[in-house]
């Protein structure tokens, strides 16, 4: 007899009823839910295929921190070109700060601030008459395996040698820094040119990685070979999953298909706690990783 399967995965991976010779689905997906797959199967079952949702870890202050930058900055392309200035900056990252995850307020403040620095410094290079192509805008393709659709950070129009060109521009916040090999490597960045390039119509083979904290940019050019290779693989991710789940739905064991992959993302891992494997690894504190940013506890002179 096949192994028993939980009501939550065998609901959460319906059979498609269809005909000889129908065309398979299209796997519709995120650059970030194939990353998912990528860094562990196991993260990528709990995340998208059981239901209800394994219960999740605290709030982290990284991923409160980078969210209040993004949607500052956002907010700031919003404003009118005469307005877009450093002083809109602390009225614009208050209304956007996301608490969660801090050790305390004195290191919510001190972060706070650090951010704020990121920005000022940040929009003192930019000019504030340009108006990028999109800001948080999402794009969309389809392949012959995937429906693909992300939100880029920003999309820049340039002009090349052919015209003009598209540019996708992602936000870093986090402490370490980045090398053109981090821009080149990126499927997310990829992805998102290449469904960039197929909306507007126009080429867009250039991805750049913006690291606010350094205020580097670090940048690659991508050609129609190097964009068709991340899109194979991205299908071949798709196909691996689609895979995983008709043999989940056919009887075949959850753990099997889905294997865990154990590492150092695990202390980070949002279901450390409900994972064998995770459960192994020393966890992290909600506000670890960003530490740097802020005095130890019992040290004052910080807040304000």
């Amino acid at each position: 007899m096949p192994p028993t399967r939980s009501r939550a995965t065998r609901s959460a991976v319906p059979e498609q009823l269809g005909f000889a010779g129908m065309p398979e689905r299209l796997f519709v997906c995120t650059p970030s839910k194939l990353g998912a797959y990528t860094d562990c199967p196991r993260r990528y079952r709990y995340s998208y295929i059981d239901r209800p949702v394994p219960p999740k870890g605290p709030p982290w202050a990284h991923n409160s921190l980078g969210a209040s930058v993004h949607t500052a900055l956002k907010n700031w392309y919003s404003l009118p070109a005469e307005r877009r200035a450093a002083e809109a900056l602390p009225t614009l990252l208050k209304a956007t700060w996301v608490r969660e995850g801090y050790r305390d307020v004195d290191q919510e403040r001190a972060v706070y601030r650090r951010a704020l620095d990121w920005l000022e410094s940040y929009v003192a290079t930019l000019d504030p008459e340009d108006e990028p192509l999109g800001v948080e805008r999402v794009v969309a393709a389809k392949t012959a395996v995937l429906a693909l659709n992300g939100r880029a950070d920003r999309i820049d129009t340039r002009v090349g040698e052919a015209g003009p060109e598209s540019v996708i521009v992602d936000y870093k916040t986090g402490r370490s820094g980045l090398s053109a090999d981090d821009a080149r490597g990126s499927q997310a960045l990829a992805l998102y040119a290449f469904a960039a390039e197929r909306m507007f119509r126009r080429p867009c083979r250039r991805v750049e990685l913006h690291h606010l904290p350094t205020g580097t940019v670090v940048a690659h050019e991508h050609t129609e070979e190097s964009l068709a290779r991340q899109v194979r693989r991205a299908e071949e991710t798709a196909q691996d999953i689609m895979a995983a789940e008709k043999a989940v739905a056919a009887g075949a064991d959850p753990d099997t298909e889905f294997p865990v992959n154990p590492g150092s993302l695990c202390g980070w891992c949002d279901f450390r706690k409900v994972c064998p494997a995770g459960a192994e690894a020393a966890a992290k504190d909600p506000w670890t990783a960003v530490e740097h940013l802020s005095p130890a506890p019992g040290v004052g002179g910080q807040a304000g």
